[in-house]
């Protein structure tokens, strides 16, 4: 990701919040794909089940990102830079 200089500087990622709406998601899924499963509806099952699939798939993806702990972020005295134009050809006036 490009530093542009306007970053805000106590920017924190969104984790915690993905984990909690993950596991939300994870608790109506259930829900969801029992209470259609003991009423015979067998479309509406299936679409809790990938919905409960990708709450999942999500809930892995945080708790691995959360696992790997705080990366390097610039602080005041780095400046923005421009971007790397190097190989690239310009296109436009």
């Amino acid at each position: 990701m490009m530093r542009t200089g306007s970053e805000p500087t106590t920017a924190r990622s969104p984790l915690r919040m993905r984990l909690w709406l993950s596991l939300w998601g994870m608790v109506w899924a259930v829900a969801g794909l029992v209470a259609f499963v003991i009423t015979g509806r067998a479309g509406w099952a299936t679409a809790c089940a990938v919905l409960l699939v990708i709450a999942v798939t999500d809930l892995c993806f945080v708790v691995r990102r959360m696992r790997q702990g705080p990366h390097f972020q610039p602080g005041r005295d780095v400046p923005p830079y421009p971007p790397d134009r190097r190989g690239r050809k310009r296109y436009g006036p």
